[in-house]
This record gives C-alpha cells, sequence and structure tokens, in this order.
C-alpha cells in the first residue's frame, strides 16, 4: 500500500509539473516575455497604470476628507455637548477646534510629501542597488496597503496613518517606475516619448480624481472610491508580478554600479533641472489647497465649479506634453528652450489668477499653468537620463529620485505654507510671487544649452570626471573633436593614420546616440 501511495504521489507531482511547464510554454507564446519590443510596452503600461494610481489617491481625497472630518468633528461636538449640557463650554470647544480644522487638513495632504521627501534619497540608492523591479514591486503592495486603510479610517490618526504610507509606496513605485522607463528606452526619441506618455498619466490621475471621488463619495459612500483604487492596484501589482518578475529577473548582477545620490546632488547640471522642477511645481501645489476658498469668497462658487476646477487643465496639459515630443524630436538640441518656454507660462499665468472674476475666466491662467508645466517637465525629465548617461554611469534611480525630491519639496510646503502666506500676505501676493520666481528661473536653464553636444561618447564622460584625458588616443581624439566643432578638422592622413578618423566616427555612433 505503501509503495502505491507513494507511485501515486509521483504521477501527481510529474502531472502538476508538465501542467505548469505547459502553461510557462504558453505564457512564453504570447510573446510579451521574449519580444522585447512587446515587453517594452508592456512595462510602459503597468508603470504608467503606478502612476495614475499615485496621483489619483493623492487628489482622491481632496473632496472626500474635509467634508468626511467636518462630519467626524461634529459628531465630536454632539458628544461632548451630551456630557458636557452647557453651550458655554460647547462654543468654545467647538472654536478652538475650527482654528485647528484648516491646519490638520494642510497637515493630512502634506504628510504624503513629506514622508516621500525623507524616503526617497534611500529608495533611490535601493534601487541603484537592487534593480527596478523590486522596488517598483514594493511600492505597488504599499499603496495597495494605503488604498485600504483610507477605505476602513475612521479617525484623523488612521487617516495621517494611510497618506504618510502612501507617500512611503510613492517613494518606491514613483522613482522606480520613471528609472524603469529610462532604462528600457535607451534612444532619445523613444525616451521621450516614452516619460511623456508617463507624464500625461500623472496628469490625468491628479486633475480626474476629485470630480471621481466627489461624485462616487456623494453617490456610494467613502470607501467606494478608495476600493476600486485598491482593485486597480492589485491588478497592477499582478500584473507586474507576471511580467517583470521581480525575484527571478538577475540581471541586475551584470549591470554598473550607480554614482551615489549626494554626488548627483552636487552636480551642476542636475542640480538646474532639479530646481526647475520645484519652482514650477510651486504654483500647482500652492494654489491646490487655497483655491477653493478663494473662490468661495471673490466668486460665490458653488461646491461643482471648485470641484471641477482642475479638470479642464487636463487638455493643454496633454497637448504641452505632445508639443515639448514632437518638438524634442526635431530640434532635440533645444530642450532648454523648451523648459524655459514653459516656466515664462507658468509665471505669466500665476500672475494672472488673481485678476480673474468669474469661473470662465479662471479656466484661461489655471489651462497655462498646467500647459508650462507639461513642457518643463517633458522637456527636463529626459534631460536627467541624458546627464546620467553622458556624466556618471547609466543607472537611473538616484537621479529620479532627485526629479521627485524636487516634485516633494513643493507639495510639502503647499498645503502648509500657502494658508498661512495667503492669511499673512494676502492671495494676490502669493500668486505674483509665484509667477516672478518662475520667470526669473527661467534664464538659469541656458546652462543647459550644451547637455546634447556632451552627448556623444563615453570617453567623453569619462574626461569629464577625470582630471583629463587618460591616454594619447584619447588626448587626439579629443583635440580632434574640438577642432571639428569649431570647423577646423578635415582628416589626418599625412601623419600615416588614415584609419583613425573612421574609427574615431564609428565608435561615436555606436557608443553615443543619434546626436554624434
Amino acid at each position: 500500500e505503501a509503495t502505491e501511495w507513494t507511485g501515486q504521489a509521483t504521477n501527481l507531482a510529474q502531472s502538476a509539473a508538465s501542467k505548469l511547464s505547459q502553461i510557462g510554454e504558453r505564457t512564453k507564446q504570447l510573446g510579451y516575455i521574449q519580444d522585447p519590443v512587446r515587453q517594452k510596452q508592456v512595462i510602459l503600461v503597468i508603470v504608467c497604470v503606478a502612476l495614475l494610481l499615485d496621483n489619483m489617491l493623492y487628489m482622491v481625497i481632496v473632496p472626500i476628507i474635509p467634508d468626511y472630518l467636518e462630519e467626524l468633528q461634529k459628531a465630536a461636538d454632539k458628544a461632548e455637548a451630551v456630557v458636557l449640557q452647557t453651550n458655554f463650554t460647547n462654543s468654545t470647544t467647538h472654536k478652538a477646534t475650527k482654528g485647528n480644522f484648516d491646519l490638520q487638513i494642510g497637515v493630512l495632504f502634506a504628510s504624503k510629501a513629506i514622508l516621500q521627501l525623507l524616503v526617497n534619497p534611500l529608495s533611490g540608492t535601493f534601487i541603484d542597488r537592487v534593480g527596478y523591479d523590486i522596488p517598483l514591486f514594493i511600492g505597488l503592495n504599499v499603496m495597495f496597503l494605503s488604498t485600504l486603510t483610507f477605505a476602513f479610517a475612521e479617525n484623523y490618526a488612521t487617516l495621517f496613518l494611510a497618506r504618510s504610507i502612501q507617500g512611503l509606496g510613492s517613494a518606491f513605485a514613483d522613482t522606480a517606475g520613471i528609472a524603469l522607463i529610462a532604462d528600457r528606452y535607451t534612444e532619445e526619441k523613444e525616451r521621450s516619448k516614452a516619460l511623456g506618455i508617463a507624464l500625461a498619466f500623472i496628469s490625468f490621475g491628479s486633475l480626474v480624481a476629485p470630480p471621481f471621488g466627489g461624485v462616487l463619495y456623494q453617490f456610494a459612500g467613502k470607501r467606494v472610491p478608495f476600493l476600486i483604487l485598491a482593485c486597480v492596484c492589485l491588478i497592477d501589482g499582478v500584473l507586474c508580478l507576471t511580467v517583470l518578475k521581480p525575484f527571478s529577473n538577475r540581471e541586475r548582477e551584470n549591470m554598473p554600479v550607480g554614482t551615489p545620490i549626494y554626488k548627483l546632488m552636487i552636480d551642476p547640471y542636475i542640480a538646474v533641472v532639479a530646481g526647475a522642477l520645484t519652482i514650477c511645481n510651486i504654483p500647482l501645489a500652492f494654489l491646490e489647497p487655497t483655491i477653493a476658498n478663494w473662490m468661495e469668497e471673490n466668486m460665490h462658487a458653488n461646491q461643482w465649479e471648485i470641484g471641477m476646477t482642475w479638470f479642464p487643465a487636463f487638455f493643454p496639459h496633454v497637448l504641452g506634453v505632445y508639443l515639448t515630443v514632437k518638438l524634442a524630436a526635431k530640434y532635440p538640441h533645444l530642450q532648454w528652450f523648451y523648459g524655459a518656454i514653459g516656466m515664462v507660462f507658468i509665471g505669466a499665468s500665476s500672475c494672472t489668477v488673481p485678476a480673474c472674476k468669474n469661473f470662465g475666466q479662471l479656466m484661461i491662467p489655471l489651462c497655462g499653468i498646467c500647459f508650462g508645466i507639461a513642457f518643463v517637465d517633458t522637456a527636463l525629465l529626459p534631460t536627467l537620463g541624458f546627464l546620467v548617461d553622458v556624466r556618471h554611469v547609466s543607472v537611473y534611480g538616484s537621479v529620479y529620485a532627485i526629479a521627485d525630491i524636487s516634485y516633494c519639496v513643493a507639495y510639502a510646503l503647499g498645503p502648509v505654507v500657502a494658508g498661512q502666506i495667503v492669511h499673512d500676505l494676502g492671495f494676490v501676493q502669493l500668486n505674483l510671487g509665484m509667477g516672478l520666481a518662475n520667470v526669473l528661473y527661467a534664464p538659469a536653464l541656458l546652462l543647459l544649452k550644451n547637455v546634447t553636444k556632451m552627448k556623444p561618447s563615453f570617453s567623453e564622460r569619462n574626461m569629464l570626471l577625470e582630471d583629463g584625458p587618460t591616454g594619447l588616443y584619447d588626448t587626439i581624439k579629443m583635440e580632434q573633436r574640438e577642432k571639428k566643432r569649431k570647423g577646423l578638422c578635415t582628416t589626418i592622413d599625412e601623419n600615416g593614420v588614415e584609419t583613425f578618423p573612421q574609427r574615431s566616427y564609428s565608435e561615436e555612433e555606436s557608443s553615443g546616440g543619434e546626436y554624434a
């Protein structure tokens, strides 16, 4: 009997193994794992959905949380009134909490960006060490946990915890996702287009979430929008696990060691890009928490208008992304110029916001701000990838962690600082200050003018990092390239080095990219 049982168990194990191998073969036959083009497309979908989820979760609470917290506060006040049974104490307590209410909402909104800001230097280094797929999978899991916590939170402390957990997940998922796109799309035109698509999803998530959250909250309750997002997050996590195979893929072992994040931070070119990303996002980050009150006071706007304030801006944002990708493909050496145009657009639009008298007029500067942000982001995010390729090692975790830190600085300050500035100085002064900052920073992007000229070869990258050329061959090649740029060099036939220019050119072409 024992031998029969053993034989049956062996047969079952063999049949199970053969079925698993058949499933594996069928999966391979789909072509998504083997065909690099299709795999890149699937990876782009996974990353875009992760970015969409993160930004929807970031903004979906805008119409829900203030109203929900107010309900919690009223319930607490009623309970207190029953206990105390005196009108005097009840009114003073309510005034005290009303004073803290705006601050509570501001801190809750900012907590995600603050934690993301603190974790990003660590997550960038972690991504450089272990690759892009494991951190992306970890980030999706943490975001799933955060979304469920939001759905079932019953008090301020739990909401604060959910918001902070989301910041932790975003520090991994956002940075790893953008870095994964930069790593898989190595050709400049492709990379610019792929990052543009990712930015369009970020914009769509941010701008469609408030109406999505508001409508579902009103008709289906607080939990439904969060549960829908949790389901999408779960599907994206499963897709990530099946396509990227984060725990079986060991390609990372053959990849170079990335440049430490502190070295990238002190690179002047990267610092200029990071500064531009922070300053261009300040108007959006500072207006989001303050514009609703201003619209109520100055326009007597109703709730649907406040809920729909940012939604029309999605269309000019996508138009801005599309135009920048097309222009970058045609004139790649002008990326800095597109960023500068975007900053001037943002500055001019920000200054005109306080002059608006009705909802229709307000749409124009808000669309202008989002159009400008699309130009800056779409031009400068691929530039960060180029800078790492040229001046450092082509590992992208830390450099896109710096980009994420730049966004987080704006969004961490916005909910906490903007309300205080409006209270102390006024809404007009806030907008003029933000507009002026953008216009004044735009000329700093001139420093990026020669970035594409650095691109062609890896030997040039090494020379930028070392004291000088490391050998005679590199020295001659560098001198010849400088002469070629000035139009002084033809060939070096008379010295008997007939094949040298040809060799130099082919090396540049093979190692460097299309701008040689």
